[in-house]
């Protein structure tokens, strides 16, 4: 581009020189530039080397004309002289109004903006036509670089009033050419076969192999030798290479060949490992961890591998930059080599500064927190990452990434700068529903994580659900003091009603305040404890033989009706572990949590409660878009000591249940579990609406309740396959997740005795709502169900969508293969 316009500017300066070659040099008294639309005068002044008094020749001239070309605002430049005066006459460059993409499918507007602001050509400024051709040529190797050789691209401008233009560019993709047959030749040991599966381009795939890739791609290719040249050095072959690449076109550029001349070579084995350099003392660990070792095969991969660790162990020690390089020293005729690694620590690096970036709402300090490389010590690659882990595990943050700047002049000191990218803070957790139980239902709860910016998180629920009124408040600072000493606080009050909870019927009020105080172990590590305390008054209850054994504590014999009432303070202990990648929708590493929870001895009901929770993803891809999640959460709870001469034992309150989009997919919200029993003596039957009424005597009968009544201990685990979302972007992994699953759990009751019940008659026998009588304290009587689930992360908070099969159901279960949540997501 600038030999061509130094071309036509030499080509003006010639005419300017024959205009004035009969001339003799003058004095301009005047200038005077024509032309000028878009341009200022004081601007295109400035680009002209000319002043009034000066001395003009045609030398002069073609500097001026050049200079005005460099500007890149004209695209056409006269100078001519009238007496002593001056005369510029330019033609602007049109300005660019629009820029319109037409019939591009394999690359995106945005990607071909970018390459279009690499050449100044952007929507306000002049447009330079030079280079449109080397974009069109620059646009064509790219689609030939795909395969697609019948491509074109075409630049066509469209004048507008006021000097504009609107610039198309227009594109004619066609089909990418197929990959009608791989040659290898010259292989011996190894199979084609073999080969072809190292590689990711294919060719003669069977109809149902969609995944496969048989269109021709250079850059695929290249790495698709790259692959088979990696296979046989990690085996060995050391001189293995690829003498040639043939890449042949059929006639109409629809079918690609492609030849490969590999030349196999002999394995090598490993003679002796040398390490020489300067390895700041650590030789003796660092031959202790190497992979090499004399006798060995010579394998390519653990030599690369064996480089990254001593220079990423060397950056631990603040060698951000050290040098290692493997010296081969190989004898043919023995078939060995000598491997010789040069290390070069280079000088110990500083970190002068942290930058971050992007944080819109959260303050530096909050970050700061959560970094552990300090600002004045030394470069530490393993502080980084640990900081990077840490920031991306706050829900508040959606990507985190760093870098580290070298401070000119300085050798020894380098800037570090955090990038992050927040995602929102807050969540509105939201529900609505309908049953024939429920009947309407609707909740809403606030939730801010990253308050006013500040890292601290504050919750206000309100729920006016079917079952529940309640209201909810929660504080929490996770950065109480400096040293990551964590302290919050909650207040609550609830109305529950658990028949239309989809458990027995019972009603109950508590409130409770509680506060919390929380340590570091380390930066995975940390340790919960609290206290609460809880008033809680039960009454309008449907009398079951499990709860009587609640209720027999606190009953007035006087008043077998009445309401109960007690108090509690529960202490609890909580250890968590987390190395999740990621906050929300991780997709790599796995978080622990165990709790224990015990009511003091002075409090009115004496129990207590385990919960032990795992997460664990395995990626499966590079990207990670590909992620396995198994989960896995058990519980178990009872009473200890007794009251009144009984012995105490867990509230049916405390209960596990199970079921519904956060445990059981599948199945009805908190239906999976034991069921309700309760024992009919003579003279007592079940009525049409399931009341108890008199009756003839009889023998006694037992009745369980279609209704659950949860247990003390549970079981509950999943394994998913997180996979990308169809038609959704890469780009919006982290606010949209689908994944297939298998849920699989039960709930059951260890107090149960079903011998209990021996020889009694099921109350409901022939009726359409029989529940059948089960050993509730079997652990093996588990419930399964397999789907898809959908959860996105909106505006409102994460939205939860499940389509599911159950696959183990028991009696009385009640599935469902479409559940919907607002407000929690796995």
């Amino acid at each position: 581009m600038k030999f061509r316009q130094l071309v036509v500017a030499g080509l003006l300066s010639s005419v300017a020189n024959l205009a004035i070659a009969n001339d003799n040099e003058f004095v301009v008294e005047d200038i005077r530039v024509e032309g000028l639309q878009r341009v200022a005068l004081g601007a295109a002044l400035t680009f002209l080397p000319v002043q009034v008094g000066d001395e003009l020749n045609s030398f002069r001239i073609s500097q001026a004309i050049r200079s005005l070309y460099s500007s890149t605002h004209f695209e056409n430049i006269e100078i001519l002289r009238e007496g002593n005066t001056l005369i510029v006459r330019v033609a602007e460059r049109p300005t660019i109004s629009n820029i319109i993409f037409e019939g591009n499918d394999d690359i995106k507007d945005e990607q071909l903006q970018e390459s279009l602001d690499g050449s100044n050509v952007r929507v306000g400024e002049p447009l330079d036509k030079t280079v449109l051709t080397s974009i069109e040529n620059g646009l064509k190797d790219f689609f030939y670089s795909i395969g697609k050789y019948n491509a074109d691209v075409t630049a066509i401008i469209t004048p507008l009033p006021r000097n504009r233009v609107d610039l198309k560019l227009l594109f004619e993709e066609g089909d990418a050419a197929k990959i009608q047959q791989i040659n290898i030749v010259g292989n011996e040991i190894y199979s084609d076969e073999l080969l072809f599966d190292q590689m990711e381009l294919q060719f003669n795939t069977p109809w149902w192999d969609f995944m496969s890739e048989t269109r021709y791609q250079q850059q695929t290719l290249s790495g698709d030798i790259e692959a088979i040249e990696n296979y046989y050095k990690d085996r060995g072959y050391l001189r293995f290479a690829i003498d040639s690449t043939q890449v042949s076109m059929t006639p109409e550029k629809s079918g690609i060949y492609v030849t490969l001349n590999v030349e196999e070579g002999e394995q090598y084995t490993i003679s002796d490992v040398e390490l020489v350099g300067d390895i700041l003392g650590h030789e003796d660990y660092i031959r202790q961890v190497l992979p090499l070792n004399p006798g060995e095969m010579y394998n390519q991969a653990e030599v690369t591998y064996t480089e990254e660790f001593i220079s990423k162990y060397l950056g631990r020690f603040g060698y951000a930059y050290p040098t290692v390089t493997t010296v081969p020293d190989i004898d043919d005729e023995e078939k060995t080599v000598k491997l010789t690694l040069s290390v070069d620590p280079g000088k110990r690096i500083y970190v002068r500064r942290l930058n971050f970036e992007g944080n819109m709402v959260t303050a530096d300090e909050v970050l700061r927190q959560n970094v552990s490389q300090m600002e004045g010590t030394w470069l530490s690659n393993g502080l980084l990452e640990s900081s990077k882990n840490a920031l991306s595990r706050l829900t508040y943050m959606e990507e985190v990434e760093f870098d580290t700047v070298r401070i000119p002049g300085e050798d020894d000191k380098v800037d570090v700068n955090f990038t992050v990218k927040e995602q929102p803070s807050g969540s509105f957790n939201a529900g609505i529903g309908y049953g024939d139980r429920t009947k309407l239902s609707l909740q809403a709860g606030i939730q801010q994580d990253n308050f006013l910016g500040t890292g601290k998180r504050v919750g206000l629920s309100l729920n006016t659900v079917s079952y529940q009124q309640s209201a909810t408040i929660t504080y929490q600072d996770p950065f109480f003091t400096i040293d990551g000493i964590s302290l919050g606080g909650s207040i609550s009050y609830s109305e529950f009603d658990g028949e239309s909870f989809n458990v027995i019927r019972f009603n109950s009020k508590q409130y409770s305040v509680g506060a919390n105080i929380g340590y570091p172990i380390d930066e995975f590590n940390r340790i919960n404890f609290g206290l609460t305390y809880s008033n809680v008054e039960l009454f309008t209850r449907e009398q079951f033989d499990q709860t009587d054994r609640f209720y027999e504590q606190f009953i007035d014999p006087q008043d077998p009706d009445a309401s109960i009432n007690y108090e509690s303070y529960l202490a609890s202990v909580t250890w968590s572990r987390s190395t999740l990648n990621r906050g929300v929708f991780p997709t790599a590493g796995s978080s622990q949590r165990a709790s224990f929870s015990i009511t003091t001895p002075n409090s009115d009901v004496n129990y207590f409660k385990t919960i032990v929770d795992g997460k664990f993803y395995f990626p499966l891809s590079r990207n990670q878009r590909w992620s396995v999640l198994a989960r896995l959460r058990l519980g178990y709870g009872n009473g200890y000591g007794d009251i009144n001469g009984n012995d105490q034992v867990l509230p049916f309150t405390e209960n596990f249940t199970a079921g519904g989009s956060d445990t059981l997919r599948g199945f009805e919200n908190n239906t999976v579990g034991p069921r309700g029993i309760r024992r009919l003596s003579g003279g007592q039957i079940i009525g049409p609406d399931g009341s108890i009424i008199p009756g003839s005597p009889q023998t006694s009968q037992y009745d369980p309740s279609r209704r659950s009544l949860g247990g003390n201990a549970m079981a509950l685990g999943g394994i998913e396959l997180i996979v990308p979302t169809p038609f959704v972007e890469a780009d919006f992994d982290n606010s949209v997740r689908t994944s297939l699953f298998i849920d699989v759990g039960n709930v059951w009751d260890t107090e149960f005795d079903i011998d209990d019940y021996a020889g009694l008659t099921n109350a409901r026998e022939g009726r359409d709502d029989l529940v059948e009588l089960q050993d509730y304290s079997d652990w093996k009587q588990y419930r399964s169900s397999a789907g898809i689930s959908v959860q996105w992360l909106s505006p409102m908070g994460p939205m939860v969508f499940s389509f599911s099969k159950a696959i183990q159901e028991r009696s009385g279960d009640d599935a469902r293969f479409f559940t919907f949540n607002i407000g929690q997501t796995f």
